[in-house]
């Protein structure tokens, strides 16, 4: 009997450790796929100021569309939380397409080198920021699953893990685009 119960103990006790591993190892995943956005939003963060001069000596005019992602671009690198993040990266990749629709009226920017450069960087940035972006959702998708099935959930709520959020597309980037002849 005394074998029996410690049997059971010893199934019980792998049973805990072989899940908290699993929600562990998940929670890295999510936590590896936040690095990355990271790293590619740095990179974006330091992108942005080049732009804006090369636009700038082009469009004087434009001021407050300077100002506003110069603004932005500070406030996204203080940001704290993920949230936060999410929300700041949605009003900075519109200001970055004003940025670009501000080049579309001056034909000697879009003619500048340095410009078509920095702007098939930036192209290639979003691409990845998009594609890490949804590497982050595939792998937050799989946390917050493993998370809230049984018997998962019971191990998830004692040791204190929390549904992540999703990177989500802001009510701008949902909306149609309108194309007027």
């Amino acid at each position: 009997m005394e074998y029996a119960i410690l049997g059971v103990v010893a199934v019980l006790a792998v049973f805990v450790i072989s899940v908290y591993n699993k929600i562990v190892k998940q929670k890295m995943v999510v936590e590896e796929a936040t690095g990355d956005i990271e790293t590619f939003l740095k990179q974006r963060y330091d992108m942005i100021p080049n732009l804006v001069e090369i636009v700038k000596g082009y469009a004087k005019h434009e001021k407050e569309t300077f100002t506003q992602i110069t603004e932005m671009r500070a406030k996204a690198m203080s940001s704290g939380s993920l949230e936060e993040k999410m929300d700041v990266e949605n009003q900075i990749s519109q200001a970055l397409s004003k940025i670009i629709a501000v080049a579309e009226n001056y034909p000697e920017l879009k003619a500048n080198t340095n410009f078509q450069d920095l702007q098939n960087s930036l192209k290639e940035l979003e691409d990845n920021i998009q594609k890490s972006r949804r590497f982050y959702n595939g792998a937050v998708r799989d946390f917050n699953t493993m998370i809230v099935v049984f018997p998962q959930n019971l191990l998830a709520g004692i040791f204190g893990f929390k549904k992540e959020p999703f990177f989500e597309a802001s009510e701008d980037e949902k909306k149609n685009v309108e194309i007027k002849f």
